[in-house]
């Protein structure tokens, strides 16, 4: 065997380590058991989903980055909605890589009337397989969690005007239910 299959057998090996590594769990699905998780919000406070299961619906949404615009349109969406969906008893958190501070710059600028977890390290991204490739960036995708602590519904798609129908129907069929 010559030096050249020998490296080229190492890099190979090298590649497939890295993939692994970096591999994220799979998107949960309408059903499974929403993944716990522990964030900190734009104000360092923890947020726990454990502590928001059974006293709150919890809109979970994933967006790419402050200030971006669609995410801005996303937001303020949200934001403008924020009354119906109290009254639905629905808690919205949102979750990018972006930090703290950016996120506060991004509440204030935009006066939004909920919360944003910063996740730096991706581990939230990571938990509900919503990393957009190799980049630091969440695709932007939506999980309605019922007071069980399931999901009841998923939105994955670019546009914002998806997710504020999608859910607001998901929405309404909970409380049919």
């Amino acid at each position: 065997m010559n030096a050249n299959w020998f490296k080229n057998l190492f890099v190979a090996g090298l590649v497939f380590v890295s993939t692994a590594a970096s591999v994220q769990a799979a998107m949960p699905k309408a059903g499974d058991t929403a993944p716990l998780f522990t964030g900190q919000d734009q104000d360092g406070k923890m947020v726990k989903l454990a502590d928001l299961t059974g006293k709150k619906i919890v809109l979970l949404y994933f967006y790419p980055k402050d200030f971006t615009s669609g995410c801005t349109k996303e937001a303020c969406g949200f934001r403008d909605r924020m009354s119906e969906l109290q009254k639905d008893n629905v808690e919205i958190v949102g979750v990018s890589f972006d930090s703290i501070e950016s996120h506060q710059k991004f509440i204030a600028q935009y006066k939004l009337n909920f919360r944003l977890l910063a996740d730096p390290y991706g581990k939230i991204v990571d938990a509900y397989g919503v990393k957009w490739g190799g980049r630091n960036l969440a695709r932007r995708v939506s999980f309605l969690i019922g007071l069980d602590g399931k999901i009841v519904h998923i939105t994955d798609a670019a546009n914002p005007d998806v997710h504020f129908s999608e859910m607001k129907a998901a929405i309404a069929g909970l409380k049919k239910n």
